[in-house]
């Protein structure tokens, strides 16, 4: 009698090729997510950032009559600084930088770290996401 030759151990090769697919795909759908959630966060705290750096209005200009809007920039720094550390984001690995302009703009730009979590079995540990915003100082509503 001739004995039939099986298929044993063909399936678990297949499935595990397709389960590293599957964990593949789950894991890019988790991760940018969390990216996507990373990214927003940070340019929420770039313009809220902004804003309390843009509060350090030159006032001795103005009441000297200057024409254009200037920020004093120690204090903008200052502003920025405390409201990033209230906001939690005076972490180690997060960074931020304040660039007030000429012309009465003052720049943040805010990098925080997305740590994977799926996509590390698969060597990738972690993101830089930077978010940038502008304060404009205006003294025309118009």
């Amino acid at each position: 009698m001739s004995t039939i030759r099986g298929d044993t151990g063909r399936v678990s090769v297949f499935l595990a090729i397709a389960l590293a697919g599957i964990l593949a795909i789950i894991g890019v759908a988790v991760d940018a997510s969390g990216q996507l959630r990373t990214l927003m966060r940070a340019d929420n705290l770039a313009a809220e950032a902004a804003r309390a750096a843009g509060q350090a209005v030159d006032t001795a200009a103005v009441l000297q009559g200057a024409e254009e809007l200037s920020v004093v920039h120690e204090q903008a720094i200052d502003n920025a600084a405390r409201y990033l550390a209230e906001a939690g984001h005076d972490l180690p690995d997060h960074s931020w930088s304040v660039t007030p302009g000429t012309s009465g703009t003052v720049d943040i730009e805010v990098t925080l770290v997305y740590q994977t979590r799926i996509l590390q079995l698969f060597g990738i540990t972690e993101r830089e996401l930077t978010a940038e915003a502008t304060a404009v100082l205006v003294t025309d509503p118009e």
